[in-house]
Formats: C-alpha cells, structure tokens, sequence
C-alpha cells in the first residue's frame, strides 16, 4: 500500500503526537529511575544515621553506668573516710575503743612514716594513694581475739586497713584460776591505705 501526500499529511499529527507521548513516557521512565534512586539513597542514609545514633546513644548509655559505678565507689570512700587526709588522732581513738570494748589485756602500736603506694592519672586531677604501716603488738587470751581486734579495726573506718602479716606466738605463761592470762602475743604489720583526690575541693 503506498501512502500519498495527502495520507502523509494526516498522519502527521497522530504520529507526532504518538512520538511525543513516547518522549514523555522515556522521560517519566527515567525521572522515576533517578527519584528510586534518591529515595534509596536517602533510605541507606537514614537507616545509617539511625544506626550512627543507636551506637551514640549505646556509648552515652554506657558512659553514665560507668560514671554512676564510679561515684558510687567515691561515696564510698568518701564513707569511709578513706579520701583525703591521714587521721591519725582518729585512728589512735579507734584503737583506744577497740581496746576498751574487747577489753584486751594489752595493746601496743607504733605508725610508721607516710608513704605514696601509687599515682594514677585522673581527670582534672591525678589520683595518689598513700600508705602509713602501724606495727601493732597484742597480748592475746585466744586467737579469736586477733580476728576480733582486726575486724573493729577495718569497721572503724578513717582508712583502708591492708593486714601484710600477723605471726603469733606463745607467752609461756601459765594460766591462773582466773584465766585472764595472755597465753599468745601476736604482731601485725598493717597498712593504712588513704586516698588523695588532687582534684577534689577542700
């Protein structure tokens, strides 16, 4: 069939609209394309950025346990009166008490000269831990008494108390009606551990 002129002629319209429709439709196909591509992109962004802040909030998380152990380690210390200064007047009424209450028989001590254990970096501040060795002579009626004497001691507070040896050893002495004989003697080497926070205020 062969098309004349005038066939062409009405055939133009149709045709340029049908190839203007396929231009369009090219268009559509490849904007669609790029805007998949933009929304899969900002997906992989989102779920990134989501991931970004599950991981922040995991450290942030982690970070205040962290931060609450350690305060309630300083309170604590604080407790304890393990923080700051040497209290060796507090020490000394400790021992005085413990004697009394437990009613030993004999009790000698001698505190050796401060000393610093350690220094570990801190922030704002290093931290340093002391120690004093107080050499303690007891004059005992049974072991009990030792572990007795050593457990007011670490209740007490006013240090750490570090036991580093303790020998026992016989009085020789023979025991009375009464029983009220010391029968053993024992010597102990303890440490008084305090801590000195350079950052804390007076």
């Amino acid at each position: 069939m062969t098309l004349t002129r005038a066939d062409w002629k009405k055939l133009f319209v149709p045709i340029g609209a049908g190839l203007a429709l396929l231009a369009a439709g090219a268009g559509l196909i490849a904007s669609a394309g790029q805007s998949q591509r933009a929304a899969k992109e900002q997906l992989a962004a989102a779920q990134a950025e989501r991931v970004q802040n599950s991981e922040r909030l995991a450290r942030i998380a982690e970070e205040e346990r962290e931060v609450r152990e350690k305060i309630e380690v300083y309170q604590e210390l604080k407790r304890l009166n393990i923080l700051g200064e040497e209290r060796r007047l507090e020490w000394a009424d400790a021992l005085a008490r413990i004697r009394a209450s437990r009613e030993l028989l004999d009790l000698r001590y001698r505190v050796e000269r401060q000393r610093q254990l350690a220094s570990v970096p801190g922030k704002p501040a290093n931290v340093d831990f002391y120690a004093s060795t107080m050499r303690v002579t007891l004059a005992l009626l049974h072991e009990e008494d030792l572990l007795r004497f050593l457990a007011d001691l670490r209740e007490s507070g006013n240090a750490y108390y570090a036991v580093k040896r303790c020998a026992l050893s016989r009085t020789g002495q023979a025991a009375t009606v009464s029983g009220l004989v010391p029968r053993l003697r024992a010597e102990c080497d303890i440490d008084l551990v305090t801590v000195m926070d350079r950052a804390a205020k007076p």
